[in-house]
């Protein structure tokens, strides 16, 4: 399902809490006098001196190696056209985001106003020792070539446009793939390109050093094809200009092995298709729609392989998965350039990850069981965690074999470690979990639908393609707040309390009594429960309604888990259910448990915590590592809270050998890889990064993560229950709309994992 957008959702997303979409952090200490006077005045004097002795200094004490300039003058943004400099300040600081969340990247967006290229260049030369890189964006052609070109002359560190560039990448190393499935040779090949901008003109050229030759490429433009007796063209079209008879797309076509789109939707006609020679490749890279529409093109010839640039249909051309990777090399190198060599590194790079075996988390994103290498995938997907470790080497290399780079890399197993490491953003995990939901949304119940809060969050899920809401409450409140808030959709609208829920209420009624009728439940007590939402809500999912139920937005936990234990029940073994709450922290994602239900558990209890959260985090695709936290370490006290985990550990270790998990260890120990190997070598978590703590007890746990989420404002999701025989989940109350939405994600996917 397409994401859909709406004006208010959009201009609000850009507007609160805070507008825009960047800000800047100290990355020093700044909390004292000496501090400050470190950070400025007279501390400051040092670095400043010795960066005038050397100026290579200014990458030892500065960020500057690390940033990246991400420079438009708005003549060519998006779609949107010649929209000027301040309109396209939102997409420069969107380019900025994307830089920072992919590739831990540093960027100031400048918007230059002037459309004239001496001045721009001239700007862009004067501000450039402040940054290690410059990125080129949204700049109209054919301008965009001779300021990247002067630029790249005239400045020592890497410049790129990326709308040239990132395409012809990406799209590079898709055509290479997608040639070798085929079972055609690069160099006997006849491709069109139908369309002659910034990018186009970019991809052909990249696609000749694959091996493509000249003679065998036609160009077309919006006048038709590039032909050497046209008296219009500028010199980069001219580049591809061609003597042979044809004149419009539709004749080019014709036993063409490859058409590249990169002009407008819906020109390419089922005719023009099957016109194509044998097994044609096609991409259709004009967004939103493409230039022949993909299941018409799959259903029109069986034989074609297809990429779009549309992330709902296989092989997406995104440029995400180059340049944040491209500029992460070029920048740990130093280099002074980003040129022909390292950008076929990218596209061999590129192409080569996606002959490899596809990592289960990626599997599980894209909710597929086997991902490989065929016509459906001929590039990585964006959210391939592996894109960082790969590409950025290989351009890196590149780099250092072209003599562009002035600090080589020596150790790279120690270099792709730190790449991984850039990664530590937990709040990836969630775009992959909601990702993850979005291929398979299922049915959820939002037992408190007639709260704004609940219901905007239900809004998000059906307008994002993450599930499909069953909204509870009173039908007529629930419709004038859908009206309020531009809720559009036909969605069932169920209130448990109405005439028209008469005859379902008693089913479930006669269910719940029949099922409790030896535990003092009477059928007038069954009937009355019914009319309450949570105790209706839980049957809905039990009698398979609904896929999955999330609540508690208005009421305490003890009221609301009442109700789900009673008719939804444990799953076979567990004694006991528990609840554990993802921190989105800055080094990766953390889980904590039990941080809701249990207050003191007993060892044996413990372990039933620690054998559900380790399956709890399987299921987030992730591999746990996980540690027992005590105020002590491996039997250094005789407290009762030591011996109940030194017991626990004992017996998981025995019967649960394939567990991660070792304890009691202090949070310090448990977290600092360092600090744990140097004083307990013995410890199975050693060399392992630990992401999951156990608590000894509810206080500890419910203390700690709500510390971590007040003063590093770190985003919790949860508490997630763990334990009940369905996907019920806890939200709390008076959750935010974000916090909800992220519950209704886990809730799909974990319906997911039990279907």
């Amino acid at each position: 399902m397409a994401t859909k957008i709406k004006k208010t959702d959009a201009l609000a997303y850009h507007q609160y809490p805070t507008p825009g979409k960047i800000e800047v952090l100290p990355t020093k200490k700044h909390a004292t006098q000496r501090d400050l006077s470190l950070a400025y005045s007279p501390g400051v004097a040092e670095p400043c001196l010795a960066i005038e002795k050397n100026l290579q200094d200014v990458y030892k004490y500065t960020a500057k190696g690390n940033l990246v300039a991400v420079i438009s003058n708005g003549t060519a943004v998006l779609g949107l056209g010649d929209i000027g400099p301040l309109a396209s300040k939102p997409v420069m600081e969107g380019k900025a985001l994307l830089f920072k969340i992919f590739a831990d990247i540093d960027v100031f967006d400048i918007e230059v106003d002037t459309k004239d290229i001496d001045k721009f260049v001239e700007t862009v030369k004067a501000i450039s020792p402040t940054f290690g890189g410059i990125n080129l964006e949204d700049i109209k052609a054919p301008e965009a070539f001779e300021i990247e070109r002067r630029l790249k002359e005239e400045l020592d560190i890497p410049v790129m446009h990326d709308d040239q560039h990132g395409t012809a990448i990406i799209s590079a190393a898709a055509l290479k793939n997608a040639l070798e499935i085929a079972g055609k040779s690069p160099s006997e090949i006849n491709i069109v390109v139908n369309g002659a901008g910034a990018a186009a003109i970019s991809c052909t050229k990249l696609y000749k050093k694959l091996g493509i030759k000249e003679g065998n490429i036609v160009m077309c433009d919006s006048k038709g094809v590039l032909r050497n007796d046209r008296t219009d063209l500028n010199p980069q079209k001219k580049e591809f200009s061609t003597d042979k008879d044809i004149y419009s797309l539709e004749e080019a076509m014709k036993n063409a092995d490859v058409l590249i789109g990169l002009s407008i939707g819906n020109i390419v006609s089922p005719k023009m298709l099957l016109s194509m020679a044998e097994n044609p490749i096609v991409f259709a890279l004009a967004n939103p729609n493409p230039e022949i529409g993909y299941q018409l093109a799959i259903d029109t010839r069986k034989d074609i392989i297809m990429a779009t640039g549309r992330s709902d249909h296989p092989n997406q051309v995104n440029n995400v998965l180059g340049f944040p990777f491209i500029f992460r090399g070029a920048l740990d190198v130093r280099a002074t350039k980003i040129n022909e060599e390292m950008k076929m590194a990218a596209v061999h790079a590129l192409a080569n990850l996606a002959k490899e075996n596809v990592p289960e988390q990626v599997n599980i994103t894209y909710h597929m069981k086997n991902i490989s290498f065929g016509k459906d995938y001929i590039i990585p997907k964006p959210f391939d965690h592996r894109l960082i470790s790969e590409i950025p080497p290989a351009v890196a290399k590149a780099a250092m074999d072209s003599g562009v780079a002035q600090e080589p890399i020596k150790n790279w197993d120690a270099y792709k470690e730190e790449l991984i490491e850039r990664l530590g953003t937990g709040n990836k995990l969630m775009r992959l979990l909601t990702s993850r939901a979005k291929s398979d949304p299922k049915k959820v119940i939002f037992a408190e639908a007639d709260q704004l809060s609940v219901l905007k969050a239900a809004q998000i899920a059906y307008e994002e393609g993450v599930a499909i809401p069953i909204l509870l409450g009173n039908e007529q409140a629930i419709k004038n707040l859908m009206k309020e808030i531009q809720f559009d959709a036909e969605l069932s609208i169920i209130d448990p309390k109405s005439k028209n829920e008469e005859t379902r209420r008693n089913q479930f009624a006669e269910i719940y009594w029949k099922k409790g009728q030896r535990k003092g439940v009477t059928l007038l007590v069954a009937q009355k429960w019914m009319r309450e939402r949570n105790y209706f809500a839980a049957m809905m999912v039990n009698e398979n309604q609904a896929d999955a139920l999330v609540t508690g937005y208005t009421r305490s936990y003890p009221t609301v888990v009442k109700p789900m234990i009673e008719l939804i029940g444990k799953i076979k073994g567990i004694k006991k259910i528990a609840a554990t709450n993802l921190m989105l922290t800055d080094k990766g994602p953390l889980f904590l448990s039990d941080t809701a239900m249990n207050i003191n558990p007993s060892a044996k209890e413990l372990t039933e915590i620690a054998r559900m959260t380790d399956k709890t985090m399987k299921m987030f695709g992730l591999t746990p590592n996980l540690a027992m936290v005590s105020f002590s370490n491996f039997g250094s006290s005789n407290s009762e809270s030591g011996k109940k985990i030194s017991e626990a550990i004992a017996y998981l270790h025995r019967f649960f050998p394939d567990i991660t998990i070792d304890g009691e260890i202090q949070a310090d120990f448990a977290l600092n890889d360092k600090m744990r190997e140097d004083k307990f070598p013995f410890t199975k978590l050693n060399g392992k990064k630990v992401n999951g703590l156990v608590y000894p007890n509810l206080e500890s746990a419910n203390i700690s993560y709500k510390l971590l989420k007040e003063l590093h404002n770190t985003e919790s999701v949860g508490p997630i229950i763990m334990g009940l025989n369905k996907p019920v989940h806890l939200i709390q109350l008076g959750a935010s709309v974000d916090e909800i939405v992220n519950i209704v994600c886990i809730a799909v996917v974990d319906a997911q994992e039990r279907k």
